[in-house]
């Protein structure tokens, strides 16, 4: 299971930092993404991480946000820093075919 946290409403230019918890091996030896999906709208990857830490973002959030995961304690983070109206959306985890329940994040502009 994956249990995603951290959402909520924060104004534009503001940060959140989003969890994910993986019950069990989930994120062993696999890469993890988040996701998000706004209402109407596809659901986009944000960013991955793989297991030896090697990243990759989506171009909107370039520069912004920080996917890191701690191998140790199954757990994988995503710091949003200067968000923007746009990046209203439910955020997903997502590894090893499992997805997390997602976690609402709203931005006021």
């Amino acid at each position: 299971q994956l249990q995603a946290s951290g959402g909520g409403l924060v104004q534009a230019g503001g940060s959140l930092r989003l969890s994910c918890a993986a019950s069990g091996a989930i994120f062993s030896g696999n890469t993890v993404g988040w996701y998000r999906q706004a209402p109407g709208k596809q659901r986009d990857l944000v960013a991955v991480i793989a297991n030896g830490g090697s990243t990759n973002y989506a171009d909107s959030v370039k520069g912004r946000f920080t996917i890191s995961r701690d191998n140790v304690k199954n757990m994988v983070y995503l710091q949003m820093n200067s968000l923007k109206a746009e990046d209203s959306a439910a955020y997903y985890c997502y590894s090893a075919s499992v997805w997390g329940q997602g976690t609402l994040v709203t931005v006021s502009s």
